[in-house]
């Protein structure tokens, strides 16, 4: 089973999956995905794997990916040899939910928080003016339908938020 986390920006995804990699560490049916990126590793955020566009390209003609997309000018790719019988943890795209779907048994994990909390935590970063915040918000795409979806709100100390997470993925038959 393929657990694809998706999120608006804010929402906390990353912080959320570090604590829930660290609450699971001793529970071997729990599987956390390292993407392959066409961003270098020193870039800073998840840790993934790094590569080149080319090298990229080249592992995708190979069939090396179960999943790739493209998205903010970087590449992403979720290896095609994941552990058979564990639940395997990933961010993902939107764009590729009916994909996943469609390939392999799929549970999506929507990390989400109210819109203010959204807004004054992209505000913190630093990274982007009022109304370039406000247009990311506004610009969120809906899940594909049909989808089995559990959310999460994350709307208040990291520590509750990845209770809520871990409690959703043991829950997972």
């Amino acid at each position: 089973m393929l657990v694809g986390v998706v999120g608006p920006s804010g929402a906390g995804k990353d912080t959320l999956m570090a604590g829930a990699r660290a609450a699971l560490a001793g529970e071997p049916r729990f599987h956390f995905i390292q993407r392959s990126i066409t961003r270098p590793a020193e870039a800073g955020g998840e840790d993934h794997r790094a590569l080149s566009r080319a090298a990229f390209e080249a592992e995708r003609a190979a069939g090396c990916f179960a999943l790739w997309w493209e998205a903010h000018g970087l590449l992403y790719g979720i290896p095609a040899d994941l552990p058979s019988g564990a639940v395997n943890i990933a961010n993902l795209s939107r764009t590729v939910l009916a994909a996943a779907a469609a390939r392999m048994p799929l549970l999506v994990l929507e990390i989400t928080a109210p819109p203010a909390v959204l807004a004054a935590r992209l505000a913190a970063r630093g990274r982007e003016r009022e109304a370039d915040i406000a247009a990311r918000l506004a610009r969120q795409a809906p899940l594909p339908e049909g989808l089995a979806v559990v959310r999460v709100l994350n709307d208040g100390p990291v520590e509750q938020g990845v209770e809520r997470v871990v409690a959703a993925l043991r829950a997972i038959p």
